[in-house]
């Protein structure tokens, strides 16, 4: 068995199912079933885990599909990797997402015989038991389970179908899509976790679970398959390739590579927004850390203004706009307020750069999420007490030396304190720059769909993982 200091794992390469994970999943509070566990409540559990089976054909099959190099003498494998989620007479062995790029296998096609009026007669003037026997000859009993070392098929029986149309094969969650909609170029690329992770961001899982979601969104003047068009969406997000790069990949125009890019970050942004929720003040206290509720149990988030780096403008008045005197350069600012557990509730439109922290923090829209009796966390450059004083909201910064040579031995204390927890924001915002369209220079041209942008790395950054319980700090 693949074991961990948690527990069983998976043992399918590249998957971290284990289940500790699936014990902290279950210890969670069901918000259908309040105030019931999920181990309590009757939802469906996040996923399971099956043992390889122990007759010696079952079991090689499972070798043969799961391709381990050490297998363990215990295999576990988690629901994710089944067609049907789990063991089934159709689908009784791990197809999905196995960590390698493994071929479709051809099924072996039944074999027919035609029978002429002539043999029709023929037949029919003989006895039974040679009638038995003919047709005995004619449809041969395959074995239920086959052995996959075993090779089943004449090699001159297959060497010239490579023009046939009716061949069915088994295929991957990649294959799927490209015997739906035609060759894809996601099927050559989303190949495995790893590369949708570089590719798009988020487990491949998901993706394919967001292509799924977004298909209804499709343009249908457009004849690129859809889930190449969402992948060229995500990669132009996640790696901020040009448009002629772009669309050499895809075997596509340049211009009809924006005109895709274009339509997706818009339908993508509408719909990304149920992704950064504002929690209520009873999930922020169930989920927040040690670190938190030691010194600030009534935080309710952490907000700080982030800076990305744009490019120049022609128009002078838009060039001195965007100018950033903290950054020497041009950039749009947005302000990001994360939840004591790591989860992004608020990312704002973006702004240029010259703006200030106090006039986005009004302009945005954020203090209208704030309750009376909230806790809300600043660096020193946020001087919005007097906004916050108006909704009874607290606002905990680092302390000033305002004309003072220093500070007293509570306030240095204290700023230390604020700066160990408020460290947390600067964590999501670099997640969110893992995403180079923001950490490198933003083109003009992607200018006016900026919002929508900001909107679908927060999202992104909220799904590729769940809420994050931060580590205890001293």
């Amino acid at each position: 068995m693949k074991k961990s200091g948690w527990g069983t794992t998976c043992a399918v390469v590249g998957c971290k199912n284990s289940r500790k994970h699936l014990n902290e999943w279950l210890d969670r509070e069901c918000y259908d079933h309040k105030p019931a566990t999920k181990r309590q409540c009757p939802c469906a559990p996040l996923f399971t885990f099956f043992r390889k089976p122990d007759t010696d054909s079952e079991s090689r099959t499972w070798l043969k599909a799961l391709n381990l190099k050490k297998p363990p003498c215990n295999i576990f494998v988690c629901s994710y990797h089944f067609v049907d989620q789990k063991p089934t007479k159709d689908n009784p062995f791990p197809e999905l997402w196995l960590g390698y790029n493994r071929p479709p296998q051809p099924k072996r096609c039944q074999l027919t015989q035609r029978t002429t009026a002539k043999r029709k007669r023929r037949l029919e003037s003989e006895d039974a038991p040679e009638t038995c026997q003919s047709a005995c000859e004619a449809e041969p009993a395959t074995p239920k389970f086959r052995d996959a070392q075993t090779q089943w098929e004449d090699p001159s029986h297959i060497d010239h179908m490579y023009c046939s149309t009716t061949q069915s094969v088994k295929v991957d969650k990649a294959t799927q899509y490209e015997a739906e909609m035609g060759p894809t170029v996601t099927s050559t690329t989303v190949i495995d976790d790893a590369r949708s992770r570089l590719y798009t961001g988020v487990r491949m899982v998901q993706f394919f679970t967001l292509v799924r979601v977004l298909l209804p969104f499709s343009k249908p003047s457009i004849t690129l398959p859809v889930v190449d068009q969402i992948l060229m969406t995500l990669m132009k997000i996640k790696l901020n390739l040009i448009l002629g790069d772009i669309a050499h990949r895809f075997n596509v125009s340049t211009s009809m590579a924006s005109i895709v890019i274009s339509h997706w970050i818009d339908v993508i942004g509408e719909q990304f927004k149920v992704l950064i929720p504002w929690l209520p003040r009873e999930t922020i206290r169930a989920t927040m850390p040690l670190s938190f509720q030691r010194n600030y149990p009534r935080t309710t988030c952490i907000i700080d203004c982030a800076e990305s780096a744009m490019q120049r403008a022609t128009n002078h008045d838009s060039r001195s706009d965007t100018f950033s005197q903290y950054k020497s350069r041009n950039t749009v600012k947005y302000l990001v307020a994360v939840a004591p557990n790591g989860l992004i509730m608020f990312i704002s439109d973006a702004y240029a750069g010259r703006s200030s922290d106090k006039f986005i923090t009004m302009d945005s829209g954020f203090l209208d999420y704030l309750r009376a009796g909230d806790e809300v966390m600043a660096d020193r450059g946020f001087t919005i007490r007097d906004l916050l004083d108006e909704r009874r909201v607290r606002l905990n910064i680092p302390a000033f030396t305002y004309r003072r040579n220093q500070l007293t031995n509570e306030e240095t204390t204290r700023t230390r304190r604020v700066a160990t927890v408020r460290k947390h924001v600067e964590r999501a915002i670099q997640r969110l720059k893992v995403f180079k369209i923001l950490s490198q220079n933003v083109p003009i041209s992607m200018a006016p769909k900026l919002d929508n942008i900001l909107t679908i790395c927060a999202g992104l950054v909220n799904l590729k993982s769940p809420l994050i319980r931060v580590p205890h700090e001293v």
